[in-house]
């Protein structure tokens, strides 16, 4: 990787040599590994160490879970919030390691909306809830930095499944929650 840098600074006519370049493709190739280091991840076995016997049938609401990933088509980053929920079905997750179940597919190339999609299906899959729902707002630099040039553009996407997808009442209680719940500090 430390090569395919140096050659990239070369094409863009730097010269990869000059004293503040010279350890740059070793930082970047470091920083490239540790971005998406979510290839590396099996997002099920994060789960499995962290799902536990519950009669807890209502619903959960993770909020604001901050999360980055970097866009497949320009490699340049997107970065925003999620909000995950999920009507648990005797089965409920551990707090931390929902929110770094996002880790794990955001630290890959991705495009929003399948990385919305891969929480989601891998929540239902591992927890067996009564439904899913994961909503996700990103800020995409590929729009704000080149071509479009749109600095206060954000991306929503949404991916529902069970009750949240079948039940108009779970769903508009969930989207309530989120456009009416307020943060309070203890």
């Amino acid at each position: 990787m430390e090569e395919l840098i140096k050659k990239l600074l070369e094409e863009l006519g730097e010269d990869p040599e000059r004293e503040g370049l010279r350890k740059t493709p070793e930082r970047v190739a470091k920083s490239w590994k540790y971005i998406t280091r979510g290839y590396g991840e099996d997002p099920a076995a994060l789960i499995h160490g962290a799902i536990f016997e519950e009669e807890v049938r209502e619903m959960v609401l993770l909020k604001d879970i901050d999360f980055f990933s970097v866009c497949e088509h320009h490699l340049l980053p997107f970065i925003g919030k999620a909000q995950v929920a999920y009507i648990p079905n005797r089965r409920i997750g551990g707090r931390s390691k929902l929110a770094r179940l996002g880790d794990v597919f955001a630290r890959r190339l991705q495009v929003q909306e399948r990385l919305t999609r891969q929480i989601a299906e891998t929540l239902q899959a591992e927890l067996r809830p009564q439904g899913v729902a994961v909503i996700m707002e990103a800020e995409h630099l590929c729009m704000q930095m080149r071509g479009v040039e749109k600095q206060n553009s954000v991306a929503v996407t949404s991916c529902m499944l069970g009750v949240f997808r079948d039940n108009l009442a779970t769903r508009s209680e969930l989207l309530n929650l989120l456009s009416h719940g307020q943060r309070r500090a203890f």
